[in-house]
């Protein structure tokens, strides 16, 4: 009966391990003084402006040297 539990459980203690290990560095570990713990909220998020794209050729358009040059 023991050999098909500790399979069965694996997964589950991998991920008891892990979030241990993610509380353990949020909650425990000190934060370095050159790296502020809120950085990212203050820093205000300025979106790039959107890219111009090129006009593409009709679909009843011959594919010439003019029309491939665009």
């Amino acid at each position: 009966m023991y050999v098909l539990i500790v399979p069965a459980s694996v997964p589950f203690v991998l991920l008891a391990t892990v979030m241990g290990l993610s509380w353990w560095e949020d909650y425990v570990l000190p934060t370095r003084p050159d790296e502020p713990h809120e950085a990212s909220a203050e820093v205000p998020f300025t979106p790039a402006a959107p890219a111009q794209l090129a006009e593409l050729p009709r679909a009843d358009t011959a594919l010439t040297s003019e029309v491939v040059g665009r």
